[in-house]
């Protein structure tokens, strides 16, 4: 299964796998099903008000239908509401949020992929192509991916109560103390809320200068571990 690698805020990168033919096709029609019912709806209400001005007509009905898409991305992150229900969702190949260039791009060529041969076009290019792209996913330098449900890190996995079978990664981490331990909390904060890497990145190099630690983990799982350490070790009071 084809998949595209997303960075987070915690530098932690995962794996989305592209969103299969089925769900695009699915995703469209609900999209168009949603169009189609708010048309009529707007049509109904405007024939009552007896409304005869057609530029009026085409801007409550033509309007929100030409910009469905486009508006929608660009205001929801990336997905549409037929996107959002099938747990869909626009990316770059990179990863990170399309420009509001990217997703015009991917409207206007629309057109393409849509309005010849009844979709076809998108359908074959996106079967053919392996990565999930339309021709103005092409063109943009997007993708669509399945969001999946993650795991988020629980107080359980950090702090370790005395009686768990746990054994250290770092016997050092008994040299910290309280103080340590909520600057490196500090830093964690910092670069998961404000997406700022730096204070972590510093911390992680002062400890493995202070402890002596040589080790190929990222830094937000070294500080994790070391959280961990620490807790363990002070939990079972002095080593022998």
């Amino acid at each position: 299964m084809q998949t595209i690698q997303v960075r987070t805020t915690q530098n932690v990168f995962i794996h989305y796998p592209v969103a299969s033919l089925g769900d695009r096709i699915l995703g469209h029609l609900l999209d168009q099903v949603i169009k189609l019912i708010y048309a009529f709806a707007a049509g109904i209400l405007l024939y009552n008000l007896e409304v005869e001005n057609e530029w009026i007509w085409i801007a409550i009905i033509g309007l929100p239908w030409m910009f469905y898409a486009v508006l929608f991305e660009i205001f929801m992150n990336g997905q549409t509401p037929g996107k959002q229900a099938l747990n869909m969702k626009v990316i770059r190949l990179n990863g990170t949020p399309p420009s509001i260039g990217g997703y015009i791009m991917r409207w206007i060529f629309a057109i393409i992929d849509f309005g010849i041969l009844s979709g076809a076009i998108a359908m074959i290019v996106v079967a053919v192509g392996g990565k999930g792209q339309r021709v103005g996913d092409l063109v943009a330098g997007t993708s669509v991916i399945k969001l999946i449900e993650q795991k988020e890190i629980t107080a359980n996995e950090i702090f370790v109560t005395e009686g768990e079978a746990y054994q250290p990664t770092f016997n050092q981490a008994i040299q910290l103390n309280q103080k340590d331990i909520e600057i490196i909390q500090r830093a964690l904060e910092v670069n998961r809320d404000q997406g700022n890497p730096k204070p972590m990145l510093a911390v992680t190099e002062k400890l493995k200068t202070q402890l002596g630690i040589q080790t190929d983990l990222p830094p937000v799982k070294l500080l994790y571990v070391l959280i961990r350490d620490f807790n363990h070790l002070t939990s079972n009071g002095p080593l022998r």
